[in-house]
């Protein structure tokens, strides 16, 4: 037994904006070059990607990390845009992210507690962006804005988050499967 797990602390997105989501994502893809299309079971909102870490640690981590939740309000997220990481000109990822009212204070206190324990603060700004295709290759133009049209009009439910989820990451051939290691709530 190892005393390592593979990490990361998310906002979960629930199941019927996942369905929902899929089937539009399912109609535009046939549209579009091609891409590894991730899993809906798998997305969520990255809050902290913590990596290889021991379980002491994420043990304090956990204990440091949920008296700063209580009294937080809830994250209320719309997933309503789209995007590329690096960007638009250099497409190597496809996400689709939002507005997410509430989520400031709740990224300081994972920053907080993640430094506390000996994690490294994250110097790029926090953005609600699940991952939802991997690119196998460059894009053209017309995909891109076809993509980022299909993103400003997507028609996602706002879904509500009441808790912080600490998961476990294991790497298989099939991809990764995640397993919720602790919940903690916010308010």
């Amino acid at each position: 037994m190892t005393d390592t797990v593979r990490a990361f602390l998310t906002l979960e997105i629930p199941d019927t904006v996942k369905q929902t989501v899929e089937a539009a994502r399912d109609e535009v893809r046939r549209t579009l070059p091609s891409a590894r299309w991730t899993r809906p079971e798998g997305w969520h909102l990255t809050l902290k990607f913590l990596g290889d870490s021991e379980k002491n640690t994420l043990g304090r981590l956990i204990r440091d990390l949920g008296p700063r939740l209580v009294g937080l309000s809830e994250v209320a997220v719309e997933l309503s845009e789209g995007g590329f990481f690096p960007s638009p000109a250099r497409p190597r990822v496809a996400w689709i992210g939002g507005p997410a009212a509430g989520a400031a204070p709740v990224v300081e206190a994972v920053e907080a507690a993640a430094v506390r324990v000996g994690y490294p603060r994250e110097v790029r700004p926090w953005t609600a962006h699940l991952t939802i295709a991997r690119l196998k290759g460059r894009w053209p133009a017309a995909a891109v804005e076809s993509y980022l049209a299909w993103t400003g009009g997507l028609a996602a439910s706002r879904f509500v988050c009441t808790e912080v989820v600490l998961f476990e990451s294991r790497l298989g051939q099939a991809g990764a499967v995640y397993t919720a290691l602790e919940r903690m709530p916010l308010e």
